[in-house]
């Protein structure tokens, strides 16, 4: 879903999306916070390892999908505003590793850091099954309100960015440089900026829907 309905600017009134209260997506975001918790785990200690930056940015993405998942948890049943709230402060989160991936992307590039391509080539693909199972859980509330968006769209560009570090590894092991190391992460942190904008978009217009219906 590339917008709300508030955001197709029809002129017409929208109805706030429904709250996503059923046990089963309550289970879905359970074990997708173990997974990723998981990974977390995994990655942190590879990335470190191998020098890699993409693997690194990838550790930080999936703590920050935990603490993601968490939320979603806290705010199931609660009012729209609410989840609007919530994700809103996903959102600027994930604007904010964007930055920091990019930022790291450019030190690395300053010190010429070559990462083992080995490491990251077989994390690459553990964290890819893992996201895979994640977004193929995730995808039947693909088009929710903003905090259901925001979960899916951090699964979605997770799969992306593990494809991602895959190629990166190829291309360190044939070139011996670390630049498709820094590449990969530099289009990691485009991805979260990219998601991060649609999702403050689609939430404040969320925010501003639950604000009216609260007074009315």
């Amino acid at each position: 879903m590339s917008d709300s309905c508030c955001g197709h600017g029809h002129g017409h009134a929208c109805s706030p999306p429904p709250a996503p209260t059923s046990g089963r997506y309550r289970r879905v975001l359970w074990a997708a916070l173990l997974i990723n918790a998981a990974m977390f785990a995994v990655e942190i200690g590879a990335g470190l390892r191998s020098g890699s930056v993409s693997l690194l940015a990838d550790a930080i993405d999936f703590l920050g999908d935990t603490a993601n998942y968490g939320v979603s948890l806290w705010v199931l049943g609660m009012s729209l505003r609410h989840r609007a709230g919530a994700a809103l402060l996903k959102g600027f989160s994930m604007g904010l590793f964007g930055l920091v991936v990019l930022g790291r992307a450019l030190w690395s590039f300053s010190q010429g850091t070559v990462p083992e391509a080995t490491t990251m080539g077989a994390v690459g693909a553990l964290a890819l099954l893992a996201n895979v199972a994640v977004a193929a859980m995730l995808y039947a509330w693909r088009e929710g309100d903003a905090n259901m968006r925001s979960v899916w769209l951090c699964s979605r560009n997770d799969a992306i960015g593990n494809v991602a570090v895959m190629v990166a590894a190829l291309g360190v092991f044939g070139t011996g440089r670390g630049w498709p190391d820094l590449i990969v992460a530099g289009v990691m942190g485009g991805l979260a900026l990219s998601a991060a904008v649609a999702v403050i978009r689609q939430a404040w217009q969320e925010w501003r829907l639950g604000s009216r219906l609260s007074q009315s």
